[in-house]
């Protein structure tokens, strides 16, 4: 286990590094920005937002079998341990958020330039915290329409980040489980992919550096255990002797 836990814990510190740069920048989001850069941060963010982040999990979860060929019987125990990694991630997020109770950003900003009562938005139900954002905004040219329905649909809590530790769990799962078979394109794919959801996290007015970091460690602790589950129950993380040809051709590429 240690094995896995120094090899995703290398991970969990790339992917770190770019929130952590920002927190000690000083860097405080505010409105406005280029809706050229925007715009496709908001495609991006999508990819975890309901209903696509479950088509991604599909996708990955389908690309993940196939990558590591395990029979039926360990390809479903697989399958099984990383659902349940994603479930575990996301209700500890919404246990935390609903102690820690941190505005997000965006929120935050309706407050203190609208003279919006942040205790009173959050003590509302989500139905007439969205239908405010939406008063509050009907003539405010700053945001983007997009943007705009996007938060009035999006008016939890900020800590920790839901969409980074999504995305970060793929991507320590990509190191814990792929990473000894060379997979490595997929790898820095997850990765980068990670970095900018929760890039776009932080441009869109959705959460603050210290959301992601946190949720990055959390992501960490349960992948690193997830790996563990599969080496010990499902199969192992090095590649059988009849894949070591089909590795070899792939390195030589």
């Amino acid at each position: 286990m240690f094995d896995i836990a120094k090899r995703t814990a290398l991970g969990a510190v790339l992917l770190m590094l770019m929130p952590a740069a920002v927190g000690i920048s000083g860097w405080l989001w505010a409105p406005g920005g280029n809706p050229s850069v925007l715009r496709p941060l908001f495609w991006v963010t999508q990819t975890v937002s309901e209903p696509w982040g479950i088509l991604t999990t599909v996708i990955l979860g389908g690309w993940f079998l196939w990558c590591l060929r395990f029979r039926l019987k360990p390809a479903i125990g697989l399958g099984v341990i990383i659902v349940a990694a994603l479930l575990v991630g996301q209700y500890a997020k919404d246990f935390i958020k609903g102690e820690v109770r941190e505005p997000r950003p965006y929120v935050a900003w309706l407050g203190t330039d609208h003279q919006m009562n942040v205790d009173e938005f959050y003590a509302q139900k989500s139905k007439l915290r969205g239908k405010q954002v939406k008063e509050i905004l009907g003539e405010d040219t700053q945001i983007p329409h997009w943007l705009n329905k996007s938060w009035q649909n999006d008016t939890g809590y900020a800590f920790p980040s839901g969409h980074t530790m999504f995305a970060a769990t793929w991507a320590l799962l990509g190191i814990g489980l792929l990473w000894r078979r060379k997979h490595y394109k997929t790898v820095t794919f997850l990765m980068v992919w990670a970095v900018a959801v929760m890039g776009s996290r932080l441009v869109l007015g959705m959460h603050w550096p210290r959301d992601l970091l946190a949720s990055v460690g959390i992501s960490w602790i349960l992948v690193t255990l997830a790996c563990w589950l599969t080496e010990r129950y499902v199969g192992p993380l090095t590649p059988p002797p009849a894949e070591n040809q089909e590795i070899a051709e792939r390195d030589g590429e």
